[in-house]
């Protein structure tokens, strides 16, 4: 799992810099950061507590809007629609969004932990090959 986080990343972070081989679009750059905040967040350890931390920010200032406690299901819907929805002149604020997603589609369960629980397993499955 640390071995498809680290890569993950370092695909992100490529196309944050300009790579010629990775060329990001908001949605690319929020797609990848979900991915990597889901597998970082399964991997655990060091990257578990990178995800968390970089979750930390966007999850706070959702939740603790004047909207009261929203929960972690809002949370998570609030985090993609920011994402997706708004023009972004700088890709690293889907990605952190889009890692913040990731993190919290994990924590909230429900439906959120379906695609979570999905990432995990196909994961897994490469990881096994």
């Amino acid at each position: 799992m640390s071995g498809l986080t680290i890569t993950t990343g370092i695909v992100l972070l490529a196309g944050l810099r300009g790579s010629d081989r990775i060329e990001l679009t908001r949605d690319k750059a929020g797609g990848i950061g979900i991915v990597f905040g889901t597998l970082a967040a399964a991997a655990g350890d060091m990257w578990g507590d990178v995800a968390e931390g970089v979750a930390e920010v966007p999850a706070a200032l959702v939740e603790g809007t004047a909207a009261g406690d929203v929960g972690l299901g809002l949370t998570a819907l609030a985090l993609t629609a920011t994402m997706f929805l708004f023009k972004w002149e700088k890709l690293v604020i889907p990605s952190v969004l889009g890692i913040s997603a990731g993190v919290t589609y994990g924590q909230a369960g429900g439906i959120w932990g379906i695609g979570s629980t999905l990432v995990v397993k196909l994961a897994g499955v490469l990881g096994a090959l």
